[in-house]
């Protein structure tokens, strides 16, 4: 396998945008990221992988990124005849379309490949869609399997599983049900996932593309409204819409760049995708397996990476997937937030965009977002939450629902430029 470089990187600013189509957001991250690459127009890619989950149910259920792409095509912004292949996998569909831009390069196919994730989850004035768009998460097929096994699981995590209750939504009952297990089990707090909250809005205060910008005390999180106990508006994800790319290129193209973009180049060092099932709660989660072939992969260890952008789809999320991604024991992650390594300035920042819960979570575009994150920061481009100077970067990215696992995980390690 040949050595994988990130070129470049974009992401538009995410939020309610109902004013911008899904060509309008493809074309604003398309045309980022060849700035952010030093070129006038995307005539090297060789290849385009397309992520996106819920055009489907804006009528658009095939040839998605084709479509979005044809204007650019028109306009000799983007290559003719260039070979564009359609990714969906829940909330990880832009790690997917990474993970194949990724191989494109690594395997010798290809020596430049564009991964793209564009979204639209808010539906001004239907409600009703946006759930739709979610729904695909999980099995439509066989639903009284996963009925079953929340009802059990509720009952060992002290929170009856209550699909029919007013306000929230299956895939918080989820997370929430995981908490309240993970805080009978070992004593995880509320406050602790509140401070989680609380960290990361802000870290998103001070990230120009952040959904949302302001701050939120640990005591406001407590008292914001109740999603599912425990989780609280405040720890949870919102909905809005956004775009994300990558260009990913080979060492030899990389060589024939600029100076001065060769030397904002970032390394691919491992990209992992592993699958969900059904498991017990006390069972690792399919991201520990993800992470563990990643550092195997690598050659590296907890202990090289510096900084993470972590899946939080509630604040939740950090506490349990730090401990799966290997940087503290089954748990003590919410231990680990409580003491503030987790924070800028903290010895192993996590979330510095401001992560889901303040950056925003257009599903389809997320995995990329994260990457562009980790960019700037092993660049030294992210301005006001500019962490020290960072080595190692890890990525990981969950999507869709197969009990209280992700149907899929995405583990991605990045290396800072050689300066």
């Amino acid at each position: 396998m040949r050595d994988v470089y990130v070129l470049a990187t974009s992401c538009t600013a995410f939020g309610k945008r109902p004013g911008d189509s899904f060509k309008d957001l493809t074309r604003e991250a398309y045309l980022d990221v060849i700035t952010d690459a030093g070129w006038d127009n995307g005539d090297a890619i060789e290849q385009a992988w397309f992520g996106n989950c819920g055009m489907g149910t804006f009528g658009q259920r095939n040839i998605r990124g084709q479509v979005c792409f044809t204007p650019l095509v028109r306009e000799g912004l983007f290559p003719e005849r260039v070979p564009m292949i359609n990714v969906e996998g829940g909330c990880a569909t832009a790690s997917m379309a990474f993970h194949g831009a990724w191989k494109d390069v690594a395997s010798g196919d290809m020596d430049v490949s564009l991964a793209i994730g564009v979204e639209k989850t808010f539906v001004q004035g239907d409600a009703a869609r946006t759930l739709e768009i979610f729904e695909g998460g999980i099995d439509q097929m066989d639903p009284q399997e996963w009925h079953d096994y929340y009802a059990k699981r509720g009952e060992e995590a002290g929170k009856p599983f209550d699909p029919n209750a007013a306000g929230g939504t299956v895939f918080m009952d989820t997370y929430a049900m995981q908490a309240a297990w993970h805080m009978k089990t070992y004593g995880t707090t509320q406050e602790q996932i509140a401070i989680a909250a609380s960290k990361n809005h802000w870290h998103g205060s001070m990230n120009p593309k952040a959904q949302y910008r302001f701050e939120v005390p640990v005591e406001e999180a407590l008292a914001d409204r109740e999603v599912s106990w425990p989780i609280t508006r405040s720890m949870a994800a919102p909905i809005g819409d956004g775009a994300a790319a990558a260009i990913l290129v080979s060492e030899e193209v990389l060589a024939r760049q600029p100076k001065d973009i060769r030397d904002r180049a970032v390394k691919v060092r491992a990209s992992v995708l592993t699958g969900g099932k059904y498991r017990d709660p006390s069972e690792p989660g399919l991201s520990r397996v993800a992470a563990q072939k990643a550092y195997a992969k690598s050659g590296l260890t907890p202990a090289d990476v510096d900084l993470i952008e972590l899946h939080d789809a509630t604040s939740f999320c950090e506490i349990f997937q730090l401990e799966m991604l290997g940087f503290a024991e089954d748990g003590k992650g919410g231990k680990l937030v409580e003491h503030g390594a987790t924070k800028l300035g903290g010895r192993l920042p996590v979330n510095l965009s401001g992560g889901l819960v303040s950056k925003g979570h257009p599903v389809g575009a997320t995995g990329l977002s994260m990457i562009h994150e980790l960019a700037l920061q092993l660049r030294g481009e992210a301005g006001d939450r500019q962490t020290g100077r960072a080595r190692i970067a890890l990525a990981e990215n969950g999507g869709g629902v197969i009990g209280f696992d992700e149907a899929a995980c995405s583990v991605i390690l990045l290396e800072a430029p050689s300066a």
